[in-house]
């Protein structure tokens, strides 16, 4: 197999040391840069005479910086990739342009699944936290409402669907085998009016809940956010959060929105702001699958 003749690491991408180590099988020259630039111009700078440039959700990679680059023919994104709107690198400029481009996803799913049970037992028993109703509450008989419906989501529903809950879901299509284990296709206003807990797992970008959403949906619920940043209008959110019967959580102050420094400290928000995918096992799983991707690559494959 070909290897690159120059690799650049713009910034820290994530990878565990046994996947640099390997990382060194794949390029002459590897340049690794453990802070991200300040400008495109120094990102430029530091990717020179490259072939190859791994970044993760940061820097931004516009064509305004590929067009600078003519010895680029692969950037690796060491983060998820959702869509070409959604990504931190001009895919559509790259295509153009005889650059390859690769993300990866479904690596930190099940980190996420554990935080939404972390979070649902807490509030609904009050361990260290407001009790949700007046005695404890289990997670069996619970009407839970996804909204999108992929792989995290999926696997998040399985696993509440086996601890009792009732699971109802909004998505771009009805799943046809989640249909037959018992969970079932909603509208999204019948999900919001029905659901006493909702679940967010949108793609990076995508907003769905308004304030005609939020009417929709009413008072006394909780709402897990899962989504790699907003999945809501912020104002209608943060006036939905100024109800105390309501609770809202997520992982990251980014899941928040631009409300959180308004609402941090509110005793119905729970956020740890600590990404629950990024686990020891996650860091590994998105380390091969980052190294898989240079083996297609440079290997010719399409699949």
């Amino acid at each position: 197999m070909e290897r690159f003749r120059k690799l650049v690491e713009a910034g820290p991408i994530g990878l565990q040391p046994w996947a640099e180590e390997k990382l060194s099988g794949y390029a002459e020259t590897i340049i690794r840069y453990d802070h991200l630039p300040q400008s495109e111009d120094e990102l430029v700078e530091m990717i020179g005479d490259a072939e190859a440039l791994l970044v993760r959700t940061q820097p931004a990679v516009p064509a305004s910086v590929l067009s600078r680059c003519p010895s680029l023919r692969y950037v690796g994104m060491c983060c998820s990739l959702y869509s070409k709107e959604s990504a931190n690198v001009d895919i559509d400029y790259a295509e153009k342009h005889g650059i390859t481009v690769y993300g990866i996803r479904d690596y930190g799913d099940k980190g996420v699944t554990e935080f939404v049970v972390y979070a649902l037992v807490r509030i609904l028993h009050g361990y260290d936290w407001p009790m949700w109703r007046k005695r404890p509450k289990e997670i069996t008989g619970l009407r839970i409402g996804f909204i999108g419906f992929g792989t995290s989501g999926q696997m998040t529903a399985r696993l509440l669907k086996a601890m009792g809950a009732e699971i109802t879901y909004y998505a771009r299509s009805v799943k046809e085998e989640c249909e037959k284990e018992g969970m079932h296709y909603l509208p999204l206003a019948s999900l919001l009016d029905e659901s006493e807990v909702v679940i967010t797992c949108l793609n990076k970008g995508v907003i769905l809940l308004h304030e005609d959403e939020f009417r929709q949906l009413g008072n006394g619920k909780i709402m897990i956010n899962t989504s790699i940043g907003p999945a809501s209008d912020m104002p209608a959110l943060k006036a939905w959060i100024m109800d105390d019967s309501n609770t809202f959580v997520s992982d990251t102050s980014g899941g928040v929105g631009s409300i959180y420094p308004e609402v941090k400290d509110r005793r119905n928000v729970l956020c740890p702001d600590a990404s629950a995918g990024m686990t020891e096992e996650a860091y590994d799983l998105m380390s091969q699958k980052v190294l898989d991707n240079i083996e297609r690559m440079l290997s010719g494959s399409t699949s």
